[in-house]
C-alpha cells in the first residue's frame, strides 16, 4: 500500500498512529436511538452523548482527507452498538457505503493467520514453537542460523532481522509468482538486522505462515479460514480476496491520489501469493462479529447441541497471540497534538500492536492496500471494539474517527477534534516531502549527461530475489518492466550523470524512482541500484533492496 502522510500499509506502526486511549469511566448515553444495520438486526443500545455528532463528525473526516467512502463498527459489552456506512462506494457513484459494503482490510487479515496458527496448535497438529523447517524442510532464509532457528511464532511477530518490507515486491504489485515461489526467493533476500533484536514490519513472513497453515490442515489457506473461522464466527459477507467478488456485489472501490494529487479509482487487487498478509475482504457487520469473539476471549456466541458455549480459540491461545513479543520503540509525535496519544510502552504479538492509553491496554492492527487502509482497535479491559474502513489512502481519516469514538467512552470529560489535529500533522508530512524532493533539485548537476548513448544502458538485469528486470529502447527512450510485475512499467529519463528517474506509467502507485548505473573501467554496466524519489512513497516498494546485475555476466 502506498504510504501516504500518516497512512499505515498492512501496516506498519508510525509515530502519528500510535493507538492510545482515555479515562476508564463510560461516558453517558444520548436519547437518540440508533438505526439497525438492516431490518432483520436489532436495535442496538444507545450511543454515548459525546457521539450525538457523529454523522456531522465523520463528514468533517471525509471531507477534511478526501475519503468518498468510510464504514465504521462499535461494539461494547457484546453489543453492536453502531454499524453505518458514509459516503459512496465509488467516487462520482450514487451507490453508498452500508454496514455491509465489502472493503479490503489488508493487514488486518494478519489476525485471522495468527488465530489459525494457534487452533491447528490447539488440535495438536503443530506447536507454535516448532522450527518452520519441521514443517516446511525447504525453507531457507538468506542466513542459515535464522533459517534453523525461525520458529512458527517468529513468523507473526516482525522480528526476523528482515528490513522494513522486505520482499514485497514478490507481490506488490501483484506478480506472477505462486505463494511457494514467493517463499523460495526469500533464500536470497538480505538480512539487515540480528535475529529478534528489534522490530522491523514484514509481510513475507506470513507467506511462510500461510503455507504452514495449509501443510498442517491438508487445505486452501482460502477454505481453511472459511471453514474454521468466517463461517463459526458468523462473517458470512467475508471473502478471502478479490477473486471471490461478483458483480453486482456491495464491494467499495479503492481510491489513491495519482502523482499524490488527484484522487481517482484503482483497479482492485488479488494477493494470491500471500493472502495470509493481506488479503480478506469484510464488510464492518462481519468485523462487528470477529471484534466481539476477540473481546469474549474466543468464546463464540452460538452454543453446541449440549447447551455449551463454544469457542473459536482457547483463552490460551488469545492470551499468547495478545502477548508481546517485538519491543517497539516509542518515537516523539511530529506535532504537539499528537502527545497525549503517546503511548506507555508498545510492541507486537501474534499480529497484534499492542500498547496503552492511561493506564488502559489497547490491542489494535491496521491494514493498507492499494485504495483502502483500515484499523480494528480493541479496549480488553472495557470490552470495547471499534473498527473504521475506508476506500481512500488517508490513515488520518481513521485514527480520526478511531479516536473520536475512544474519546466518547473513555474520556468523557475531553472532545479532541482529531480531525483538526490530524489535518495539521498531514501538512507536516507532506512538507517535509517538498523539501526532501527540494534537497534533490539542489544537488542535481542539470548541465551533465549520460556518459553513454542511450542504447548501451539497455538490457536484461537481474536480481538474486526478486528475478529480472528490463529496460529497452523504445522510440528514443529508455523503457523499465519489472518482469514478474505488470503494473511497474515505466519510462526512464536522464536525473545526472549515469542516474535516471523511472516514472511508472500507472500514476497511483506514488513510487517514481532513481535508477543509477555504476560502470566498470572500460564503461560497462555493472550494477543497477534504485531507490524512491519521495518519502511518501510505500516502503513496500523495496526498490533499495535490489542489486541489479547484467543477466548475461
Amino acid at each position: 500500500m502506498l504510504q501516504r502522510p500518516l497512512v499505515l500499509r498492512l501496516s506498519v506502526a508510525c509515530a502519528l498512529c500510535v493507538a492510545t486511549l482515555g479515562a476508564a469511566a463510560q461516558a453517558p448515553t444520548s436519547s437518540i436511538p440508533q438505526l439497525p444495520i438492516s431490518t432483520n438486526d436489532q436495535v442496538r443500545p444507545l450511543l454515548p452523548a459525546q457521539l450525538q455528532d457523529f454523522d456531522a463528525y465523520v463528514e468533517s473526516a471525509r471531507k477534511a482527507f478526501d475519503v468518498p467512502g468510510i464504514a465504521v463498527a462499535i461494539v461494547k459489552d457484546g453489543n453492536v452498538v453502531l454499524a453505518r456506512g458514509f459516503g459512496q462506494r465509488e467516487l462520482g457513484k450514487p451507490d453508498a457505503v452500508d454496514a455491509h459494503t465489502l472493503f479490503a482490510i489488508a493487514s488486518n487479515t494478519k489476525a485471522f493467520t495468527a488465530a489459525s496458527l494457534q487452533q491447528l496448535a490447539e488440535a495438536g497438529k503443530l506447536n507454535m514453537d516448532d522450527r518452520v523447517i519441521d514443517h516446511l524442510p525447504w525453507f531457507r532464509m538468506s542466513d542459515p542460523y535464522i533459517t534453523h532457528e525461525m520458529r512458527i511464532r517468529d513468523l507473526l511477530a516482525h522480528r526476523s532481522g528482515l528490513s522494513l518490507g522486505a520482499g514485497d515486491l514478490l507481490y506488490w504489485p501483484p506478480t506472477s509468482y505462486t505463494t511457494k515461489e514467493v517463499v523460495q526467493r526469500l533464500a536470497h533476500v538480505p538480512i539487515a538486522n540480528g535475529f529478534r533484536s528489534g522490530y522491523a514490519y514484514d509481510n513475507i513472513l506470513f507467506a511462510v505462515a500461510t503455507l504452514v497453515i495449509e501443510e498442517a490442515s491438508g487445505q486452501s489457506y482460502a477454505d481453511y479460514v472459511r471453514d474454521h473461522i468466517f463461517k463459526p464466527v458468523g462473517m458470512d459477507e467475508s471473502l478471502i480476496d478479490k477473486t471471490y467478488i461478483k458483480p453486482g456485489m456491495d464491494v467499495a472501490t479503492g481510491h489513491a491520489k495519482a502523482d499524490f494529487k488527484d484522487l481517482q479509482p484503482v483497479p482492485p487487487m488479488a494477493w494470491l501469493n500471500d493472502p495470509g498478509a493481506g488479503g480478506i475482504y469484510a464488510s464492518v457487520h462481519d468485523m462487528a462479529k470477529w471484534m466481539n469473539v476477540q473481546l469474549a476471549g474466543g468464546v463464540l456466541p452460538t452454543k453446541g447441541t449440549d447447551g455449551k458455549s463454544q469457542r473459536l480459540f482457547s483463552e490460551k491461545s488469545q492470551q499468547q497471540m495478545w502477548s508481546m513479543l517485538t519491543p517497539i520503540t516509542i518515537r516523539k509525535p511530529s506535532i504537539p497534538e499528537l502527545a497525549p496519544l503517546t503511548p506507555k510502552f508498545s510492541g507486537y504479538g501474534e499480529s497484534w500492536f499492542l500498547s496503552d492509553y492511561r493506564g488502559q491496554r489497547l490491542v489494535w492492527h491496521t491494514g493498507g492496500w492499494p485504495g483502502m487502509v483500515s484499523r480494528v482497535t480493541l479496549v480488553p479491559d472495557q470490552h470495547l471494539g471499534v473498527v473504521v474502513l475506508t476506500n481512500a489512502e488517508s490513515g488520518a481519516a481513521f485514527n480520526a474517527v478511531t479516536y473520536r469514538v475512544l474519546d466518547a467512552y473513555l474520556n468523557r470529560d475531553h472532545k479532541t477534534d482529531w480531525v483538526a489535529v490530524y489535518t495539521k500533522a498531514v501538512k507536516k508530512s507532506q512538507a517535509h516531502a517538498d523539501d526532501s524532493f527540494a534537497k534533490h533539485e539542489a544537488a542535481r548537476d542539470k548541465h551533465s549527461k549520460p556518459s553513454l548513448p542511450l542504447a548501451k544502458y539497455a538490457g536484461t538485469y537481474r536480481d538474486p530475489w526478486y528475478g529480472d528486470i528490463i529496460v529497452s529502447q523504445e522510440n528514443g527512450k529508455l523503457r523499465m518492466r519489472f518482469s514478474k510485475t505488470a503494473q511497474l512499467v515505466g519510462t526512464m529519463t536522464p536525473w545526472q550523470h549515469d542516474t535516471f528517474v523511472v516514472r511508472w506509467d500507472d500514476r497511483t502507485l506514488n513510487a517514481d524512482a532513481f535508477v543509477s548505473y555504476a560502470l566498470d573501467p572500460d564503461g560497462a554496466v555493472r550494477e543497477v541500484r534504485m531507490e524512491p524519489i519521495s518519502p511518501l512513497t510505500d516502503f513496500s516498494f523495496d526498490f533499495q533492496d535490489l542489486r541489479l546485475k547484467p543477466a548475461n555476466h
